[in-house]
């Protein structure tokens, strides 16, 4: 029979990610102690890092199910403990470093992680539905992925992912919710049941701000941000503090929204961001019958790649026309995006078609600020 010996469990416990910063729990100082005794029975100790945390039945079943695998293990006891404030303050220095103030980690000069603004010109053109399904089918792809709630009156996006969890703040850091792989924060997640929140530019700015910064986002290789439409205070927001993140227009065929949507796109001539493309929604009905019926008229996503193209001197491809499904609402309404929960349908399809096109895009200087002071200095 096998014997049991303590590296034999911590190696095992270093297979085990905390759920919310997806890191191995050894590397995190969350594992107390092991204890072995002479029938090879395994007594574990965690910390979590703070009392009331969400996940510590998910932790327990994480830590016993990986100990379980160990050779010749008898039975398995798990007793949680809580980091005291010491402790905290070393794992939130290992994570973050230790600087006084938090930085945006998507605005330093080294960051790779590709950051999305999701945009329209006007509201009910399906913005966040295509932004809830792009991050979810790039995960599936095995990108670390994050979406930002940044419609702060409109916010939608939690229930499309079908979550209600609420974040857990180690000192000052965020840890944010993870729904289908994705990592999300909204100002849902801070107001009670549905309680309008009644801000104005100073506020929407500040909030933003603390979602880029305070959140421990970890290494992402996409962030999506869930504009609301228009291109009003989040909008210029969100050019001040992310100025590398990315447009990407979301519109319909009526001819009408795509000139509001014009507008949103737009608004990267005076911020100097790029455009990454233009997605297309509501695009046409498929009939029983096998034919097409084009509910919103047609063109008006080509119309904008168009317009845009022409205004800012480089290409701005239509990525994708996604059609009219009622799965795609009902998988909204019920928290799971259709990418997953029926990748075959066609407007699966064409979201998953548009999430590989961002997701192996290679960034370019085309549109952006280089950060060159022309003046001549005498």
């Amino acid at each position: 029979m096998s014997v049991v010996t303590e590296s034999d469990v911590r190696g095992a416990l270093a297979k085990v990610d905390d759920p919310e910063i997806r890191k191995p729990i050894t590397e995190l100082g969350m594992v107390k102690s092991v204890a072995i005794d002479a029938g090879s029975n395994v007594h574990i100790e965690v910390y979590l890092t703070t009392a009331g945390c969400p996940l510590r039945t998910e932790i327990t079943q994480r830590v016993t199910k990986a100990v379980a695998d160990v050779p010749g293990v008898g039975a398995i006891s798990v007793d949680l403990d809580v980091m005291n404030d010491e402790q905290r303050t070393t794992l939130r220095k290992q994570l973050r470093g230790d600087s006084a103030d938090p930085v945006i980690p998507f605005a330093q000069p080294g960051s790779l992680t590709r950051v999305y603004a999701v945009a329209s010109g006007k509201g009910g053109v399906g913005k966040s539905s295509v932004t809830v399904n792009l991050a979810a089918a790039m995960a599936a792809r095995g990108l670390s992925v994050g979406v930002l709630d940044a419609d702060i009156y409109g916010h939608s996006v939690p229930r499309m992912l079908g979550t209600a969890a609420r974040p857990t703040q180690v000192e000052r850091m965020i840890m944010p919710p993870v729904a289908h792989e994705v990592k999300v924060i909204s100002i849902a997640m801070f107001t009670q049941g549905n309680t309008p929140v009644v801000w104005r530019g100073p506020m929407l700015h500040r909030a933003l701000q603390q979602f880029l910064a305070d959140v421990f986002w970890g290494d992402l290789d996409i962030l999506l941000l869930d504009l609301p439409p228009g291109t009003g205070d989040v909008a210029i927001s969100i050019a001040q503090l992310i100025p590398n993140a990315e447009i990407l227009v979301v519109t319909t065929p009526q001819l009408a929204a795509a000139e509001v949507a014009e507008r949103a796109g737009s608004i990267a001539l005076q911020t100097r961001q790029r455009i990454a493309g233009v997605v297309e929604n509501m695009s046409w009905l498929d009939l029983p019958d096998g034919s097409r019926m084009e509910l919103y008229g047609s063109g008006g996503g080509q119309t904008v790649a168009d317009s845009l193209t022409r205004a800012v001197g480089a290409t701005v491809p239509l990525l994708g026309q996604i059609p009219i499904e009622q799965g795609l609402r009902e998988a909204s309404d019920e928290g799971t995006p259709i990418v997953l929960s029926d990748p075959e349908c066609a407007s699966a399809k064409a979201l998953i078609e548009v999430a590989d096109k961002l997701a192996v895009r290679r960034r370019g200087l085309a549109g952006m600020a280089l950060g060159i002071d022309t003046t001549r200095h005498l």
